[in-house]
């Protein structure tokens, strides 16, 4: 572990490339199922997979569509003009010899994304601005797997051709901690603008972190790429290490080797996989194959037309609830409908959206109409906090309305004024000493008399109704 002193000497440099799986029915060049999940291996293929002699690929329009909406999620607009490439590389699980992708004119350049970054305290939040340098299409590869013990790999070819989406960053991140919120940002724009399930654990989102220290400010360092991250918790530990590391060698006057490096998450270390290739190496070509991508100004607006609400637009409603940062970003993490329920509740009813959003943190569940019910009940005093908990669990699953239940149970509170005042005036004069105790200033006797009124309403008094009445009989 490098001092903070000896780590203050360094600037540190980060750019993060992503791999977002896009969530079309079929592959990108081949109308074969594009959801590999529970497959057996190699039964997702086709000529197109296998890149037979002769194979003609066809651009799957769905994956075009999806990349447009990725455009608006990365504050920009398409290509009108944009080609796809040969990307020329050795790998046993690409059986063409090339991976069909975009160079020079990708479907997206530029865009940027603002990554709301919370401070020691978390209550205030600071705004880094991540610059997007391009995105481009491309196929993914095969997978080999190394069965331990023996002298052979395997290969299946159930994701060869599965469209991608590769998002390329600005190396505008200056510390761990920056790398993981621009990564967990990017996620939330994936999701919300629907281009992708973005499933981590199933790789459809897969992040290479470009890493670089220099003693010098002006000058960039060497840096190293760490690839195939799928936690944003990887994200912060490789950056972490690989800092450290770089830092090290530096102290010790050792270079830099600008290569590709893996995460072993079991170690907590980068490793070592291969000298950095630079685009030279892969002897790019326009792809004969596959004509170029025109997209004319009507089609992009009739996508943009339909755009969800992304992160930033619903972060701005919900700062109508009054909620600290790390809760609405808590928000952000649950289901969109859940999402849109509090959306929906905070365009009619401020207080009942509030609720809304600490009941769905807790329970992981919303229910519009019956949650809008209830909170109703608690703003009119007809129900406590606790009997609302109570009332919410049993409707779960059920058509039984909020205020049948409560009657059901017994827990709608009494808030007649009238009623409340002459249980007042009954506990007042069975407790002479308390109630002299209050006119008197002793104002912790009022929590002994709140108490008799519930006990003699049989705890159906509403508590703040209670003591209000008990404060104006005795003019406290």
């Amino acid at each position: 572990m490098i001092g903070a002193h000896i780590r203050s000497k360094y600037t540190v440099t980060i750019g993060i490339e992503c791999h977002v799986q896009l969530k079309t029915r079929t592959k990108l060049f081949a109308a074969v199922d594009n959801d590999a999940r529970q497959a057996e291996p190699n039964t997702l293929v086709s000529h197109i997979c296998f890149g037979l002699p002769g194979a003609l690929p066809v651009l799957n329009k769905e994956a075009v569509r999806l990349a447009v909406r990725a455009a608006f999620a990365l504050g920009t607009t398409p290509a009108p003009f944009s080609k796809f490439d040969r990307k020329h590389y050795f790998y046993p699980d690409l059986p063409k010899g090339y991976q069909i992708s975009q160079y020079d004119e990708p479907i997206i350049t530029g865009g940027a994304i603002d990554v709301p970054m919370p401070d020691e305290s978390a209550k205030q939040i600071r705004t880094l601005h991540v610059g997007i340098t391009r995105a481009h299409l491309e196929e993914d590869a095969g997978k080999s797997t190394h069965p331990a013990g023996k002298d052979y790999s395997l290969v299946d070819l159930n994701r060869a051709g599965t469209p991608l989406l590769e998002i390329v960053s600005e190396p505008d991140m200056h510390s761990a901690a920056e790398a993981k919120a621009y990564a967990h940002e990017l996620y939330l724009r994936m999701k919300y603008a629907d281009v992708s399930d973005c499933d981590l654990y199933q790789g459809h989102m897969r992040f290479d972190v470009n890493v670089s220290v220099s003693a010098d400010p002006a000058v960039l360092g060497t840096r190293t790429e760490t690839k195939n991250l799928n936690s944003f918790r990887s994200i912060e530990k490789a950056v972490e290490y690989e800092v450290d590391r770089q830092i090290g060698l530096l102290e010790k006057g050792q270079p830099i080797v600008q290569e590709t490096r893996g995460w072993d998450d079991a170690k907590q270390r980068t490793v070592t996989q291969r000298t950095k290739e630079e685009a030279h190496d892969y002897r790019y070509m326009p792809d004969p194959d596959i004509p170029p991508v025109v997209l004319d100004d009507a089609y992009v607006a009739a996508v943009g037309r339909v755009m969800p609400l992304l992160p930033p637009v619903i972060r701005q409603q919900l700062d109508a609830l009054r909620l600290d940062p790390p809760v609405i970003e808590d928000v952000l993490e649950q289901d969109i409908a859940n999402v849109q329920c509090i959306l929906e509740l905070c365009s009619n009813d401020v207080a009942a959206a509030r609720r809304a959003v600490f009941w769905l943190l807790e329970s992981g569940w919303l229910d519009t109409v019956r949650d809008a019910a209830l909170s109703a009940m608690l703003d009119a005093n007809e129900i406590s906090t606790s009997a609302a908990k109570t009332v919410r669990e049993a409707y779960a699953g059920t058509g039984e309305q909020p205020r049948q239940i409560a009657e059901r149970l017994g827990l709608l509170q009494v808030s007649d004024e009238s009623a409340i005042m002459a249980i007042v005036e009954t506990v007042v004069a069975d407790n002479p000493k308390a109630a002299a105790d209050v006119r008197a200033g002793e104002m912790k006797a009022i929590g002994f008399l709140v108490g008799q009124v519930m006990k003699a309403s049989r705890g159906k008094a509403n508590p703040a109704m209670a003591q209000a009445a008990l404060k104006q009989r005795l003019g406290a």
